[in-house]
């Protein structure tokens, strides 16, 4: 009978993130037949969380410590001041501290791990592989805190957007047996930063399934989308990185050239109240709508007219390749690694990352009918699945 490998996934939850979309459609086309799947995840909650598969054995952190410290500031420092655990309650405050007046949250992750890790214990299970699949806490855990033969970790940004302090985490990459990003351009920007471990750093695309992907599109027809005027969507945290106040002020000069038009978010993010306040200082209250977040956002895609993607940077956009495969119009900003998924004016629009441009890139599509069609057509003709992408993973592990 074959021996099963023991790998463990790391990762913070399961919100409505590129990552953690990521990791589920990973989790979906794993072989389960050769491998045991344990996920660990520091907070049991978000989105994806029912889209997990029933055979991976879903780990929370244990422990008193670790109890006490997850716990909101107030009642954390009062239960661990009572039970006499004075370092923790002092170790949570600094951690919230970091945590609130860091403007850089990516940052302040990093530097707060210093007052998180002794509350986390070690996984006692050994591993053939723990893998930290997002940067920062993943990756520290993964190197901290499991026993494993491998040690992978992955990065899912483009490295030098984070602003991450390169001196701390290169630590704990030179404790991995591999480093692992998304795309060409976030693969150069780490053997730029980190050129000792060039030998250890290499490309897994995303993976996305075409088959399920137009199957769940199909599952639903969203009544929220307005079929009577040019409907815009785009998907994302509500956080800066996906640029939607900048879309928002797009949406603005679209609308006083004339167009008839609703932009359509799927999202959620700490950002909700500058956007609403946003919305409602440029009168856009029935035209720019933030829906929230959507387990099954593909009908949406699908019915939409146009796709739009606004970030300031990226790794790799899975929300691009969603709407790739489901043919849709794609207008996207040149964030740095934006050429890996897109080739102006071939199956998608690249435009300037300022409302301007965006502004007049949809604008010019709108317009074109001819244009859609072509764009559409060359969509149509590609070969975007990357199931294959999980035989990269399996080498990692094995050889």
């Amino acid at each position: 009978m074959l021996n099963k490998k023991n790998i463990v996934f790391i990762i913070p939850s399961l919100g409505a993130g590129g990552g953690e979309k990521s990791l589920v459609n990973l989790l979906n086309v794993i072989d389960y037949s050769k491998y045991d799947v344990d996920l660990i995840l520091l907070h049991k909650i978000g989105l994806f969380i029912n889209m997990i598969p029933s055979t991976v054995n879903i780990l929370e952190i244990e422990g008193e410590d670790y109890n006490l410290f997850s716990q909101g500031l107030i009642k954390s420092v009062l239960l661990s001041l009572k039970k006499g655990k004075i370092k923790l309650a002092f170790n949570r405050i600094v951690f919230a501290s970091k945590n609130n007046f860091i403007k850089n949250k990516a940052v302040a992750e990093q530097k707060s791990w210093k007052n998180l890790q002794n509350f986390i214990p070690v996984f006692q299970k050994k591993y053939d592989a723990a893998i930290g699949f997002l940067e920062k806490t993943s990756i520290y855990i993964a190197t901290e805190k499991i026993n494993s033969i491998k040690k992978i970790g992955f990065i899912h940004n483009d490295y030098e957007q984070l602003e991450l302090d390169p001196k701390r985490d290169v630590v704990f990459f030179n404790k991995l047996n591999h480093l692992v990003t998304v795309s060409e351009e976030c693969e150069t920007v780490l053997k730029n930063t980190f050129p000792i471990l060039s030998s250890k750093i290499q490309i897994i695309y995303n993976i996305v399934s075409t088959k399920l992907i137009n199957s769940l599109a199909e599952n639903q027809n969203p009544n929220e989308i307005d079929e009577n005027v040019t409907s815009i969507l785009s998907i994302g945290r509500l956080h800066p990185q996906k640029g939607f106040d900048l879309a928002i002020e797009t949406c603005h000069i679209i609308k006083q050239k004339g167009y008839e038009i609703k932009w359509y978010i799927i999202g959620d993010g700490n950002e909700r109240a500058n956007l609403t306040n946003k919305i409602k200082k440029y009168g856009l209250e029935n035209s720019f709508l933030l829906m929230g977040l959507r387990e099954n956002p593909y009908p949406f895609i699908r019915k939409a007219d146009i796709y739009c993607q606004t970030s300031r940077f990226e790794g790799k956009s899975i929300a691009i390749d969603e709407a790739k495969i489901l043919n849709k119009v794609i207008v996207t900003t040149n964030f740095t690694t934006v050429k890996d998924q897109i080739k102006h004016d071939i199956n998608g629009i690249i435009c300037d990352v300022n409302p301007n441009d965006i502004a007049e890139s949809l604008i010019r599509i709108i317009n074109d009918k001819e244009k859609q069609k072509k764009l559409i057509k060359n969509l149509s003709s590609e070969n975007l699945g990357t199931e294959s992408e999980i035989n990269k993973l399996y080498q990692l592990i094995e050889n």
